[in-house]
């Protein structure tokens, strides 16, 4: 068959494919993908660096389809291209138990690279994932050996770039030249509401020139332009790259190409008909593909192992000549931690004087920096206050691949890009003030989601950061963030719980893990008289008992508040009342603790409960129970120094015993 006859053949392939699986499900949007199709078959078919049967290749290009509503476009292109995703399986898209969600879902196995869907995600974390290529690279690859070499592609839309966060990752990625990604952007110029230019009419060519972006424009139908276009965008190597294409939504579809309506909604048997007869496709059977597009679309199996097998003999040569790097290799590729690497977690002392949990992690983190090579990060702008930079291992920046990343005041964007590196197995952490952590809830949230090994280091986590007031002073966040699941939250009472907080945190593979961190000092609890602190690994523990642990009264806190509570029980202990204090730093682990251990903590028997923390008390009943009580925050804080905020709002030992003394009589 002609080469261009060939090349239209898999490109409708591809949209009839999508648009079938769309049919069936009588749900999805089989607009984008119409649309769309050429690009991503020139892409796929003659750039693509991947290999259908190892979709875990290391040195894979990464392919997002950030546009996550097309995501039959992508099931598409992975089945015809012979990854392990059945035709069967495109047939139940949307269904119970399908892997081909209605949004695709983080699972390499498949080929999917991340999860996608809440627009501009995607957009934003390729960019990281464009960062960790350079990074790795600059740390493995010497003279000859490339061992990390590869493109970070997206297709994204309109609504993409209307995000924020895309907005936020694009400046980013200007800023370091990151000339290994290249984003083709449908410019269908639809969204659901109608046409873009009811809300979108900003030269998106220009802002982009002007983010430092190398930018072209092509015909979204035109095979050779895109082509000449992805060619020119690999060749540029020191800017990031958009090919802004003119697409079509709906192309093929003679009554709804060009609309709103095809956006999210199936064709319908009757406009599927005629979309078929206009593309000369058959009407009977559904879900055809002819053998010529799927014999070429498969050639990327083969053209992938090989590519494959010629990098595992340059892996083979790279581990003759650096064994060191090798092993290092190795272990980014496992995940296992440097042996000893907990000797190197510093220990603290009551005679080291009071220090804010803040403080505590930047020693932690730059005691533990040497053993954990694959540990980068930064801060939104507030590496002095959050205590998070790498002391003596540079700063990435353009061309030069570091260990501290400057985020800038982009605490969305920090989110994806926190991601992105997980996703490319780097262990990740970012930085800012726990009150912003609302501007990055969407990235936290995918991070769960995927369950990847992201560390949030949230500090100034109270109204006891004191003057700057309300607007600053974290309430409701503490709450959120325990709501969601597979977010590990912990927040320690003092300098070694903070340390035992970093152990999980590096540890822990089911999910991110948010330190919650003081700005406040806070005494060094004195281990001597009360429990070790490596107990707060089980998210909750009996801090300070009666003799025999018989309490009457169960006090329980988090981080700052522990040594109100242990004051408080000192005032009432004093007065002859048995009182046990309990730590939970983290809800999480405690719950996953057996049902044994948690009645040993807290006995059901024990129904007067007091719970005290600086924050919402929504959620603290499920542990105090409905004859407990929490000396709690259901309000905004004030401007006022730390010290008065708290007292004046209720967290002090005097006013906790207060109120438990309405529990015991």
């Amino acid at each position: 068959m002609e080469q261009a006859k060939l090349d239209q053949l898999c490109v409708n392939t591809i949209r009839m494919v999508a648009v079938e699986g769309v049919e069936k499900a009588n749900s999805g949007h089989p607009g984008m993908p119409m649309g769309d199709a050429p690009m991503a078959y020139v892409l796929w078919d003659r750039f693509l660096k991947h290999n259908p049967g190892n979709p875990r290749w290391p040195n894979r290009d990464r392919f997002v389809l950030s546009a996550g509503h097309g995501s039959m476009l992508l099931y598409s292109l992975l089945h015809l291209t012979g990854y392990p995703l059945r035709l069967d399986d495109l047939k139940q898209f949307r269904q119970w138990e399908s892997p081909t969600a209605g949004h695709p879902e983080y699972c390499p196995e498949h080929g999917i690279e991340m999860t996608t869907g809440p627009l501009g995600q995607g957009f934003a974390t390729g960019v990281c994932m464009a960062m960790a290529e350079a990074y790795l690279a600059s740390y493995f690859n010497r003279p000859g050996f490339d061992l990390v070499d590869h493109c970070t592609y997206a297709i994204v839309s309109d609504g993409d770039l209307m995000e924020g966060i895309s907005s936020e990752a694009a400046s980013m990625a200007g800023h370091l030249g990151l000339g290994k990604m290249i984003y083709l952007y449908s410019a269908n110029r639809i969204s659901i509401e109608g046409s873009t230019d009811i809300a979108f009419t900003e030269d998106v060519g220009k802002r982009f020139e002007a983010y430092h972006w190398h930018v072209q424009h092509v015909e979204g139908n035109n095979l050779e332009e895109i082509d000449a276009a992805l060619r020119a965008a690999r060749e540029e190597t020191k800017k990031p790259s958009l090919i802004i294409a003119r697409t079509h939504i709906g192309d093929g579809s003679p009554n709804k190409h060009d609309t709103a309506g095809v956006h999210g909604a199936p064709l319908g048997p009757d406009e599927l008909k005629l979309t078929k007869e206009n593309l000369g496709w058959p009407l009977t059977p559904s879900f055809y593909i002819p053998e010529e597009a799927l014999s070429h679309l498969r050639r990327a199996k083969a053209k992938g192992e090989k590519a494959e097998a010629d990098w595992n003999a340059l892996l083979k040569d790279y581990e003759k000549k650096h064994p060191d790097l090798y092993a290092r290799w190795e272990q980014l590729q496992t995940g296992e931690l440097s042996a000893g690497w907990e000797d190197a977690v510093p220990r603290f002392t009551p005679e080291d004087g009071p220090i804010a949990t803040r403080s505590a992690s930047g020693k932690v983190l730059n005691a533990i920096a040497e053993r954990f090579p694959f540990l980068v990060g930064g801060s939104a702008d507030l590496a002095p206050s959050n205590n998070t930079f790498l002391n003596g291992l540079g700063e990435f920046q353009r061309g030069e691949p570091a260990r501290n990343i400057h985020f800038g005041v982009r605490e969305h964007a920090m989110g994806a890009v926190l991601n992105g590196m997980a996703l490319s197995g780097l262990t990740p952490y970012g930085g800012t003030f726990l009150i912003f952590s609302d501007y990055m809830k969407p990235s936290i949230r995918l991070a769960a989601l995927m369950e990847q090994h992201v560390i949030y280091v949230f500090t100034h986590d109270s109204i006891g950061l004191g003057e700057d007031g309300p607007t600053h002073q974290p309430v409701e966040q503490l709450a959120g963030l325990r709501s969601m699941p597979n977010l590990t939250v912990i927040r320690p009472a003092d300098a070694n719980e903070t340390a035992e907080a970093w152990k999980t945190a590096l540890t822990h593979r089911d999910g991110p893990v948010a330190l919650i961190l003081t700005r406040q000092k806070l005494p060094v609890l004195d281990r001597t008289r009360y429990a070790p602190a490596a107990e707060a690994q089980r998210g909750g523990y009996i801090l300070s008992d009666e003799p025999g642990g018989n309490p009457e009264l169960i006090l329980l806190a988090t981080g700052s508040e522990v040594e109100i509570a242990l004051a408080a029980a000192e005032t009432l202990r004093a007065e002859k009342r048995r009182v046990r204090v309990v730590a939970l730093p983290s809800w999480e682990l405690f719950e996953k603790q057996s049902d044994a251990y948690r009645e040993e903590v807290l006995p059901s028997s024990v129904k007067a409960r007091l719970a005290v923390e600086a924050a919402s008390s929504f959620g603290w009943y499920r542990f105090v129970g409905l004859e407990g009580k929490v000396v709690g925050l259901d309000r905004f804080g004030a401007s006022a120094p730390g010290k008065v905020v708290m007292e004046k709002l209720g967290f002090s030992a005097e006013n906790v015993v207060v109120r438990a003394k309405t529990l015991l009589t």
